[in-house]
């Protein structure tokens, strides 16, 4: 059996991804390199893990392959789907102002925050400084059916059908069991559960030119004599969006890494796109106010994407925030792999 997996990136990411997960104390953490032009998974890491050679001494959780059977609520790296539909349906450009009430709004009977008060902010800039009242707003002006629309074309709440066993589809609701409350919700990653493989395939549907491609590991078997039996080919799924609004997408999540809460991502020399999400924890029903998900996905160069990856962790502590905790594990990792394959801007 012939991986996808490249032993010197699979060994960069694990190293990075292990530091930081000592260092913010996490319960757990996951990532995922993937080659944007073919899905092939060039890494795959979870924490914690196991001996090999003692399986039988370890627990299931820690056997479980977190990045594609575990689902939480991402948060703000959803964004993307409110973004791409917004651009695609041509309902807004980037230079829209929105006005985002100087941090609260009222969604129904939910009142809605920002972690900063905004005044009126451009359409790009409601995504590079990530705030919750202005992408809601952007999405009731869509409408709940576009953004569910553009969920489902990212494969959110379906399989991506990788070649792995134990993959979950996680939840997307469709918008007739909406609440009152669901449009402040699912646009800014709440009320939608999704894995860390479907995140990675989405922003690497987007680096690609708006082509989805299913993701997989096996590249081809072997027999004894070294020939091949079967091999796999990169599989086309779908296109997301067309090749401009893409592009444009590409371009607000760049001023997330320039300007905005992914500056930790940036690579010197290196154009990077990317999206950070910090999103409460369930716990016993509830939203804790002290557990959270960190996450950060992104991509690199901008211009000619060569490499996506998803860094999520789960309860980091104290520091939590995705642009703290996840974007230098993709920084550290990203910067490696494209030094080792060779890529420059």
């Amino acid at each position: 059996l012939v991986l996808t997996i490249d032993e010197t990136i699979q060994y960069i990411t694990e190293s990075a991804l292990r530091k930081a997960y000592e260092k913010h104390n996490a319960k757990g953490a996951s990532a995922i390199v993937m080659d944007i032009k073919t899905g092939e998974i060039l890494a795959l890491a979870n924490l914690p893990t196991y001996n090999l050679d003692e399986v039988s001494k370890s627990n299931t959780e820690n056997r479980t392959n977190r990045a594609i059977s575990y689902v939480y609520e991402p948060g703000s790296v959803f964004k993307i789907i409110t973004a791409t539909a917004a651009l695609e349906e041509e309902l807004f450009v980037e230079t829209d102002e929105i006005f985002c009430e100087n941090g609260q709004y009222k969604v129904s009977n939910h009142i809605l925050s920002d972690h900063r008060p905004h005044g009126t902010l451009s359409f790009s800039d409601v995504f590079m400084v990530s705030s919750n009242i202005g992408v809601v707003k952007i999405a009731q002006k869509i409408g709940g059916e576009q953004v569910y629309k553009y969920g489902r074309r990212f494969r959110f709440g379906v399989p991506t059908g990788i070649d792995l066993k134990g993959e979950v589809s996680g939840w997307l609701k469709d918008p007739s069991q909406w609440s009152k409350t669901t449009i402040g919700a699912i646009p800014i990653g709440y009320e939608v559960t999704v894995t860390p493989l479907q995140l990675v395939s989405a922003i690497s549907a987007l680096a690609n030119e708006g082509v989805y491609m299913r993701p997989f590991v096996v590249k081809y078997i072997k027999d004894n004599q070294e020939q091949i039996i079967k091999s796999f080919e990169p599989e086309v799924v779908d296109r997301v969006a067309s090749p401009g609004t893409a592009k444009r997408v590409s371009e607000i999540l760049k001023s997330v890494v320039q300007s905005g809460t992914g500056k930790r991502a940036q690579i010197k020399g290196v154009e990077v796109s990317g999206k950070t999400g910090t999103a409460r924890k369930v716990v016993d029903g509830k939203y804790s106010r002290g557990k959270y998900y960190a996450s950060f996905m992104g991509f690199a160069p901008s211009d000619q994407p060569r490499l996506a990856m998803v860094v999520v962790f789960d309860e980091p502590h104290p520091s939590y925030f995705g642009g703290t905790v996840s974007a230098p594990v993709f920084q550290e990792t990203m910067s490696n792999a494209l030094k080792y394959l060779k890529v420059s801007q």
